[in-house]
């Protein structure tokens, strides 16, 4: 672990580094935002209950916004406009793979999410809006059912995808009897929003803990859908999930600059297999320069999990490294000077 804590404090540094005075964030980290839905009583109701159909960009994208607005006022101690609630993290990310296409169907059998037929579809093959229905549905539902959303806990229904019902939850009582654990993770955590005495630093740990539960649940319910996508995709995905794992322990702080700031860095479409970092001539440098330090991550994962049980038996085994402070360390990291002089040399290890 504490190997790759020192990598992802190497990717945060990049990222913040080269986007030193960056101030300026576009609209299309939240495509769309002006029609998505703001309060409950833009969704229709049937039976005293408000339907929401999470597999529409527009419906699941709504559940975060109003999820901002109910938890504005208990943020507004660390900030004025709601600049520093931490659940911006959650709809940055949703708007990302929206705009870059990662919520269409991956299978190519429907035109679920295409530009060139229903472009508000999010498909239930999608990897990307499977784990993110675990940070959405989820959530939102227990922040029904801790009483932070002003509703009574069942007057909420979410709508089914077509197939894979199993997989999901749709109400607070079927998310509680189907995912207990990753409930409770998140009304801990609204407990704590609530809480006047409650830091920033405390949110933030409750949030990470919420987030990396539903994060398990969706590892273990989706991998399948990792077939569909081309091997460069795939392997971003793991990457990707890896690196969230990793970043937790961290506490970083998913308020709306820094998540926005660190977007920049996220591959603007989905990876094809001529895709090959640091060589994507369609990505920017510094796109190029996350994802190939995403993939190193993973790699160094995997071979220091098949090396450690030898380091565990021998207690005067070899150093894995200091901790990296910034940018000015990362000469001194073994393998990562190549990101900043001359890539070359470290690509044939991909």
């Amino acid at each position: 672990m504490a190997f790759n804590l020192t990598w992802v404090s190497v990717i945060l540094c990049c990222v913040f580094a080269s986007l030193a005075g960056v101030s300026n964030v576009s609209n299309d980290y939240l495509p769309l935002w002006s029609k998505i839905p703001s309060q409950f009583s833009d969704y229709s109701v049937e039976n005293g209950k408000y339907i929401i159909n999470p597999w529409n960009y527009l419906e699941r994208m709504g559940m975060y916004k109003i999820l901002l607005y109910k938890t504005a006022k208990y943020f507004e101690k660390f900030a004025p406009r709601n600049e520093q609630n931490i659940l911006w993290g959650l709809p940055l990310q949703h708007g990302w793979q929206y705009h870059t296409g990662r919520l269409a169907d991956p299978t190519q059998k429907t035109d679920c999410g295409l530009d060139s037929g229903d472009h508000l579809c999010i498909s239930v093959d999608s990897w990307w809006a499977d784990f993110n229905y675990y940070l959405s549905a989820i959530p939102f539902l227990a922040a029904v059912d801790s009483g932070i959303m002003g509703i009574l806990s069942d007057n909420v229904l979410l709508l089914p995808p077509p197939k894979d019902q199993m997989n999901f939850c749709y109400n607070v009582s079927s998310c509680h009897s189907s995912f207990p654990e990753v409930m409770r993770m998140w009304n801990e955590f609204y407990q704590h929003v609530k809480s006047p005495s409650a830091s920033f630093d405390d949110l933030l740990k409750y949030l990470w803990d919420a987030h990396v539960s539903s994060m398990e649940v969706a590892h273990r319910n989706f991998h399948s859908r990792l077939k569909y996508y081309s091997k460069q995709e795939a392997d971003f995905q793991r990457s990707w999930a890896l690196f969230v794992d990793y970043l937790a322990p961290s506490l970083f702080p998913t308020t709306f600059i820094r998540v926005c700031e660190f977007h920049k860095g996220l591959p603007p479409r989905i990876l094809i297999t001529a895709d090959r970092a640091p060589f994507i001539s369609d990505f920017t440098d510094f796109q190029n320069i996350v994802l190939l330090a995403l993939k190193f991550l993973h790699k160094m994962h995997k071979y220091t999990a098949l090396l450690s049980s030898g380091w565990e038996s021998n207690k005067d085994g070899p150093s894995i490294g200091n901790p990296i402070t910034c940018v000015g360390d990362l000469d001194g990291v073994p393998g990562f000077a190549w990101l900043w002089h001359d890539p070359a040399p470290a690509i044939a290890a991909f």
